[in-house]
This record gives structure tokens, sequence and C-alpha cells, in this order.
């Protein structure tokens, strides 16, 4: 039901990551106590990533978080539709 997606051309929605092989490694993972009521989750930092851009917006450059968040939520099928967030 995602039909504007699967191409990097006009009118599509593409996540892209420019990566440097050379530099590419993930941390050791870590326990991260920061969910509702304190509840537990695993983090894992990774090095390498060149940007990431989103729908055209870049949300991490140099391995760091830029601050953008375009993205939306994707429910799933409901009725035969996808039904995305606003």
């Amino acid at each position: 039901g995602l039909t504007d997606r699967g191409l990097l051309a006009p009118g599509y929605k593409a996540d892209v990551n420019l990566i440097d092989f050379e530099r590419l490694d993930a941390g050791s993972p870590r326990i991260q106590y920061d969910l509702p009521a304190g509840a537990p989750r695993l983090m894992q930092k990774a090095s390498g990533y060149v940007r990431t851009i989103v729908g055209g917006t870049t949300v991490r450059e140099g391995d760091e978080a830029t601050g953008q968040t375009p993205g939306r939520l994707i429910r799933g099928m409901r009725r035969g539709r996808v039904v995305e967030e606003t």
C-alpha cells in the first residue's frame, strides 16, 4: 500500500545513508533506563555514517543527530489502505 517508495526519483519518499565503510563500526551495547516508569532498553551507537537523509531532510550528520525529525509513524493497513500519523 506504500506507492510513493522504492525509488530515488522526484515525488518519491526516500531514506538514504551515506556510509564511510572504512570507519563503519558498532559500539558496545548498553542498557539505558529512559522509558516510562524507568523501563530499560538496549542501546548501541554506530560510527561511520557520514549522513542520513529522510525524505530530503538531513537527520544525522557525522554520527550525530541534527534534531530534525521529518518521519511519520505508519500504523499499518486499515480497511485496505495504509494509515500514517500526522
